[in-house]
């Protein structure tokens, strides 16, 4: 079943802790520590494949994670990385963020790639604290958390002609006359549900077309179906309106006509410049000449270029297939849409905000110390006070007259702070493994 757009929420893996281990081999009675560091966590990814055309594959499943990078161990030997978990789209696939609604990626060709979420860096080891004046250091870091996000997965057709039209212009078997295509053709509106491709293949020349769902008035706004496949229109390079002129009169199709434009302008301003081409379809029809000649009239006056014919009888497809190549070879193929910019994150800096909800810490660095650092082991903990107080961030919670003993939440953890030290409220996930039987 055809499917264009998901909501994904995504975990990276978590990188594996540091080891705290001392080298203890015959006639060597003070190796020296040799915990090696644990493994990075994989990273969430999306990359284009080709052959894919719906997003069908993430309909019941919505939840991914990456897996965890291994533990660190004796003998300086780091831990494995976790493996990166790619989620396989369709190209032409937008990729947002859920809440912002932020444009990370456009995944236009195969192969191309964005990283969801990057897995977290491993912990370093024993052996990466060693120095002159500490020779037996007993800490190692935690592995860093996996970055987490929900993401919205958005299909956008990459075809270089769109099919537009109201219900039961006549698109379906216009598609069908012009390609190999086999959509569905029945004699009722909103036959086409979904949308339907088909290449046009003529005198060496080729042009990948897609049948739209029709559209009503009120479209941009959500009414009918053509609400939630309008953001295919905006992908192509030349719209191919689709009239019928068989079965309405002059001044119905010409209504018609600005109708549909109208809907594409409410819908993305950029439409109203787009290249487009009018089809008078159905003029084998009693009376659908005269009809097609008045139409054509209105069109010349406005500058808008148009053919006649029939998808049933083939009446003027010779002529279209040739417009349709000719208008696109002078046209650029299509740009993907511009990535929003990420916003400034706090990479070596921090601010400290204080509210009803309490006293917080934020900083990308900071964070990420607190969040490596093993709560367990006073050693660690004691270095964790240190690196805090170079930073500033004692002074900064001092200038904002915060009291001793008073709870600071940085990132995930909270602490209780001293100016001396900062003590973990309550423990925050594994501690390091260790090998203490090892020791000196």
């Amino acid at each position: 079943m055809f499917l264009d757009r998901v909501e994904v929420h995504v975990q990276a893996g978590a990188g594996g802790p540091g080891a705290v281990s001392f080298r203890r081999e015959k006639f060597i009675p003070m190796g020296g520590p040799d915990g090696g560091d644990g493994g990075r966590g994989g990273s969430v990814l999306a990359v284009a494949k080709a052959g894919l055309d719906t997003l069908s594959d993430y309909r019941y499943r919505h939840h991914f994670k990456a897996q965890s990078g291994t533990n660190g161990e004796g003998n300086e030997r780091h831990g494995k990385k976790g493996e990166d978990l790619w989620l396989e789209v369709p190209p032409g696939t937008v990729v947002r963020e859920l809440r912002s609604g932020r444009i990370l990626a456009d995944l236009m060709a195969e192969g191309d790639r964005t990283v969801l979420c990057a897995g977290g860096r491993g912990g370093r080891g024993n052996a990466r604290f060693k120095g002159p004046t500490q020779r037996a250091p007993r800490i190692a870091e935690r592995g860093e958390p996996g970055a987490s996000g929900s993401f919205v997965l958005e299909l956008r057709i990459v075809a270089d002609v769109g099919l537009i039209g109201a219900p039961n212009a006549g698109k379906s078997s216009l598609l069908a006359a012009l390609t190999r295509a086999t959509p569905k053709v029945a004699d009722y509106p909103f036959t086409t549900l979904h949308p339907e491709l088909g290449m046009l293949d003529e005198g060496g020349g080729q042009a990948l077309l897609a049948d739209l769902p029709g559209l009503i008035e009120g479209a941009a706004e959500g009414r009918g179906l053509g609400h939630d496949f309008l953001r295919h229109v905006a992908r192509t390079r030349l719209l191919l309106q689709v009239v019928d002129v068989g079965t309405e009169g002059a001044e119905e199709a010409e209504r018609t006509i600005e109708q549909i434009r109208a809907e594409l302008v409410a819908f993305d301003q950029e439409l109203a410049s787009r290249p487009r081409l009018v089809f008078l379809n159905k003029i084998d029809l009693t009376g659908a000449a005269q009809v097609a000649a008045e139409v054509g009239q209105w069109l010349e006056a406005k500058g808008v270029e148009h053919l006649s014919g029939s998808a049933a009888s083939g009446q003027g497809l010779a002529e279209l297939k040739a417009q349709l190549l000719r208008a696109l070879s002078a046209l650029p193929k299509a740009a993907p849409l511009q990535v929003e910019a990420t916003p400034e994150v706090l990479a070596t800096a921090f601010v400290v905000r204080q509210d009803e909800a309490g006293i917080r810490v934020i900083g990308k660095t900071v964070e990420r110390r607190v969040a490596m650092t093993d709560m367990q082991n006073p050693e660690a903990v004691q270095r964790l006070a240190n690196y805090l107080r170079r930073k500033g961030v004692e002074r900064a919670l001092a200038s904002l007259g915060v009291a001793r003993g008073a709870e600071v939440q940085v990132g995930e953890a909270t602490l209780v702070w001293r100016p001396d030290l900062v003590i973990p409220r309550r423990r925050a996930g594994k501690a390091a493994p260790r090998h203490e039987d090892a020791a000196p």
